[in-house]
C-alpha cells in the first residue's frame, strides 16, 4: 500500500506562498462503467491550499499531483469521526446511565457535547493544520 494518498489536480490561483488545486473527488462507484445509467455516483470539486516555498513556480491551469501522508489522512479522520464518536457515547453514558438523566435529556445533551466538540477542532485547526502536510508537483 502507498505511503501517500494522491489525486491529480488543476492549479485554480495562486496567492503568495499557497497555490490552490481544484481537485474533483469521486464517490466509490465513481469508475463503475454503470454510473451514468444508475444516477448515484457522485462527483464535486474541491479547492486544497497547499503551502509552499515554489508557489511561484506554478501557474493556473497547471495539472499538479496534490498528497498527504496516508498517517496524516488517518489522523485527520480519527479527529473528525473517531473523536466525536467518543464525545457522543461517553457523554450518552455520563448522563443517562450516571447522572440518571432520561434518554432525551442525555440525547440533547450528547449532541451539544458534539458540538462543542467540533467548535474546540475548529479553534484549535492551526495547531492541526501544522501536523497534516500537503505536498504538491507537476504533473
Amino acid at each position: 500500500m502507498s505511503e501517500r494518498i494522491e489525486h491529480s489536480g488543476r492549479v485554480d490561483r495562486v496567492e503568495g506562498g499557497t497555490v490552490y488545486v481544484t481537485i474533483t473527488s469521486s464517490s466509490a462507484c465513481g469508475s463503475c462503467k454503470a454510473r451514468q445509467a444508475c444516477g448515484l455516483a457522485e462527483t464535486q470539486e474541491k479547492i486544497v491550499a497547499v503551502a509552499t516555498p515554489d508557489a511561484a513556480s506554478y501557474a493556473p491551469g497547471d495539472a499538479v499531483t496534490v498528497g498527504v501522508r496516508r498517517s496524516a489522512g488517518a489522523l485527520a479522520v480519527a479527529l473528525a469521526y473517531g473523536g466525536a464518536l467518543v464525545v457522543l457515547l461517553a457523554t450518552l453514558v455520563a448522563t443517562v446511565g450516571l447522572l440518571g438523566w432520561s434518554e432525551a435529556q442525555g440525547a440533547l445533551s450528547a449532541l451539544a457535547a458534539v458540538a462543542l466538540y467540533y467548535v474546540v477542532l475548529w479553534v484549535a485547526r492551526r495547531g492541526i493544520e501544522h501536523t497534516i502536510h500537503f505536498t504538491i508537483f507537476k504533473n
